[in-house]
């Protein structure tokens, strides 16, 4: 089994896409069940606007999507150059921006499971926490939060897993420089290009395939617990 002993730069990679993938989720999330609850429960102008907005990571090709990034938040970008004159924060070239587009492409698949464990919730437990004086923050934050909670599950891990397989958005905004943006998909699209690089991209692909999987399963029996402890507490 000598064959599948990581390399150091390797073990970089997946320490550093793990790390990537982590940021994008958890900077997201909020956002993510703010856009999901507009989305299942609001009524307001432009609304079908904002849903195409959404979703439109999913259907524009990555490299557009990461070319977008750079012109937005480029060191010369209108967004970019405000964030790093004002706040020091960089974002094309660095692992920050790989956590960016990562975080970029995986929303639309974290708002749309929160969007749909939301729109599942029978509406009156919300009206009856608000007919007893609850104020719409806590009604959102003491029963839609946690009756969402297996959907919140789904779309973290859902983002998580997306972050970990991005590649074309991620490599066109921050490049694909070793130790600083080499992601898993990176490092496996470089080892591909050098000789006798198959051993590494094999095992990278192991790697990540175990990392995905894993969070998949873990994702499934937290939100069955979840379910488990909404029933019992009904």
């Amino acid at each position: 089994m000598d064959w599948f002993q990581l390399q150091p730069e390797e073990w970089q990679a997946v320490r550093l896409s793990l790390k990537v993938a982590s940021v994008a989720t958890l900077a997201s999330l909020p956002l993510g069940i703010l856009t999901a609850w507009l989305l299942a429960r609001g009524r307001f102008f432009g609304k079908t606007l904002l849903d195409g907005l959404v979703y439109l990571p999913l259907v524009l090709p990555p490299v557009v999507t990461g070319y977008v990034l750079l012109i937005l938040f480029g060191r010369r970008g209108v967004i970019g150059a405000f964030l790093e004159s004002h706040f020091g924060l960089v974002f094309s070239f660095r692992w920050t921006g790989a956590a960016l587009a990562c975080a970029v492409m995986g929303f639309p698949l974290m708002v749309r499971a929160i969007r749909l464990s939301i729109e599942s919730i029978d509406a009156r437990s919300e009206e009856a926490a608000a007919t007893l004086g609850a104020s719409p923050f806590w009604v959102f934050l003491t029963v839609t939060i946690p009756l969402a909670l297996p959907g919140i599950i789904a779309g973290a891990v859902l983002c998580f897993a997306k972050a970990l397989g991005e590649f074309g958005a991620t490599i066109t905004f921050v490049s694909n420089i070793p130790g600083e943006t080499q992601t898993i998909p990176a490092a496996i699209y470089a080892l591909t290009q050098v000789p006798g690089g198959d051993a590494g991209a094999l095992r990278l692909s192991l790697v990540s395939i175990v990392i995905a999987l894993g969070a998949l399963i873990a994702s499934e029996v937290l939100a069955r617990r979840t379910m488990g402890r909404g029933g019992l507490a009904a």
